[in-house]
């Protein structure tokens, strides 16, 4: 009878399969809403063990099925957003997490088939490893428009020391860290098991790494937690309606939203905030168009004495053709509008439908307006000479728009979402965790405001405030800092990345060119 390590599936023994699949489960349970951090230092090792000396075609299938077991469980939320707010049937919605999953597993099929491909012996392995997850990393932030939700570094969120890295090599630098980590640990375990000396080398280097980081996050954090202190400050309150998004758009509805918001502002007047923010699409109808809730909501701001940013709908006609948009308003103390952000970058089939020529039957999930279109990059919100950069929803997992916001002077970072398409699920502490980098990378406190929760303040060197309870009515204020700290992250952008991703390429080239000699020579 055949043992359980030579039973073979697909070609692939049955225990190299186990061992890449706890790999997948070990990276989810690393996110919220489990979030045990430290297993992502260690997640890859089942998988390293796995790909040992198999050929490159068992490596790419290994590092899918880590891929699968991975994006399966991180994304198990997307069905139920799909059918419950899609309003497509039940086995669609499983079908479009299928996809999503293929898709994204296709990344840790090529960092293992490459692996395999580079060089056999972990040792040399070491750092390729890191540049090519890395590489691949940066690659997912933008292909197909770009999908970075929790990199493997959103993972540290709450390692506050480790993450003070961001402000130079953005998040993808932690991701590196990890990397380098699990191979040198796997090098070292590897070793142990064949009764040899490890190599030492490796793991001196990871160790000394870490330990200068550490020491850069304590420095860091001192100095810029001295920086705030000395900031010019505000009162910030933001405003969790708590609205129903099955209720959201329908015009009965409306007033009972406004009272809600209305009630909610009132209650933070005793702290007399300098800004209140209002979630994404809070206002359920055109502002500025449809007269008399856009009167009612200037009467209230009016009353409030304080700037107001605010989510809601808005469209412009050119040339007889009508264009929607996402927006954000700024709104004066005494109601008049003095800035409008537009949404840049929308989510697939939530907000626009690409390729519906060819996909006529798939429609958008958000209600009550044609597709949005993007707004411009970078354009920050003015308020009594202070410069706030805003984000809206899912703007937030990427780092190029708040490093824009920032470069063209944004002193403040807004975040305005409605996360009630996620339920009671993972996905809005996920949402969360990414958001901790924004404010890192850049040295800005992010004020979030989300329509059902979480609605948070994080500082600039990534501490959650304040942070609501999911579907709950709530009201938080706190005092945030105008900053205009300069970092490396905000002045060269994803260099670090970039460089991961050349060196991947060039190290792949030079084995491709060495195989190809060989071959000659035969």
């Amino acid at each position: 009878m055949n043992s359980f390590t030579e039973k073979r599936l697909w070609g692939v023994s049955t225990k190299d399969i186990a061992l890449a699949g706890i790999s997948g489960i070990l990276l989810t349970a690393a996110f919220p809403k489990i979030a045990w951090h430290i297993l992502s230092w260690i997640a890859f090792v089942p998988l390293f063990y796995a790909i040992k000396d198999k050929s490159v075609s068992v490596c790419l299938k290994l590092g899918f099925f880590t891929g699968v077991m991975h994006y399966t469980t991180l994304f198990y939320w997307i069905p139920g957003v799909v059918v419950t707010y899609g309003h497509l049937p039940e086995p669609v919605g499983w079908a479009v997490l299928l996809l999503l999953v293929m898709y994204l597993s296709l990344y840790p099929m090529a960092f293992s088939g490459a692996l395999s491909f580079l060089e056999k012996n972990t040792a040399i392995c070491f750092l390729p490893a890191a540049f090519l997850w890395t590489g691949l990393e940066y690659a997912r932030a933008f292909l197909l428009s770009g999908f970075p939700w929790e990199n493997l570094g959103c993972s540290q969120y709450k390692w506050l020391r480790l993450i003070q890295i961001s402000d130079i090599f953005g998040v993808y630098g932690l991701s590196a860290l990890i990397l380098a980590v699990n191979m040198g640990l796997f090098e070292l375990c590897n070793a142990i098991g064949q009764r040899r000396t490890p190599f030492w080398k490796p793991i001196a280097v990871v160790a000394l790494a870490m330990a200068g980081i550490l020491v850069y996050g304590t420095f860091r954090m001192a100095e810029v937690d001295e920086a705030v202190d000395m900031a010019p400050k505000w009162t910030v309150a933001l405003v969790q309606g708590n609205v129903d998004q099955a209720q959201k758009w329908n015009p009965a509805f409306r007033d009972e939203t406004l009272k809600r918001y209305g009630r909610l502002t009132g209650s933070a007047s005793m702290y007399s905030p300098d800004l209140t923010v209002w979630p994404e699409t809070a206002l359920p109808f055109y502002f500025l168009h449809d007269e008399i809730p856009t009167a009612e909501v200037l009467d209230l701001i009016r009353r409030s004495h304080g700037y107001f940013i605010v989510g809601s709908p808005s469209f412009r006609v050119d040339e007889g053709d009508i264009r929607y948009f996402n927006s954000a308003f700024a709104i004066a103390p005494d109601g008049n509008v003095i800035g409008k952000y537009d949404k840049v970058h929308l989510v697939p089939y939530g907000e626009y439908v690409p390729l519906k020529k060819f996909l006529p039957f798939l429609g958008k999930m958000v209600e009550a307006v044609g597709d949005f279109e993007p707004g411009e990059t970078g354009r920050l919100l003015s308020l009594g000479g202070k410069k706030v950069g805003v984000l809206i929803c899912f703007e937030v997992i990427f780092p190029e728009l708040a490093r824009a916001a920032v470069q063209n002077g944004a002193q403040l970072l807004v975040n305005i979402t409605n996360d009630a398409w996620f339920g009671a699920t993972s996905a809005p502490h996920q949402h969360l965790s990414i958001a901790v980098f924004r404010a890192v990378e850049t040295r800005r406190a992010l004020a979030r405001a989300a329509n059902t929760g979480i609605s948070a303040f994080v500082d600039p060197v990534g501490r959650i405030r304040d942070h609501t309870p999911l579907f709950e009515e709530a009201v938080q204020v706190r005092s945030l800092p105008w900053m205009e700290v300069k970092t490396v992250y905000g002045r060269y952008g994803n260099f670090f990345a970039v460089g991961c991703m050349g060196i991947a390429c060039v190290l792949i080239g030079l084995r491709l060119r060495e195989r190809s000699l060989k071959n000659r020579m035969r």
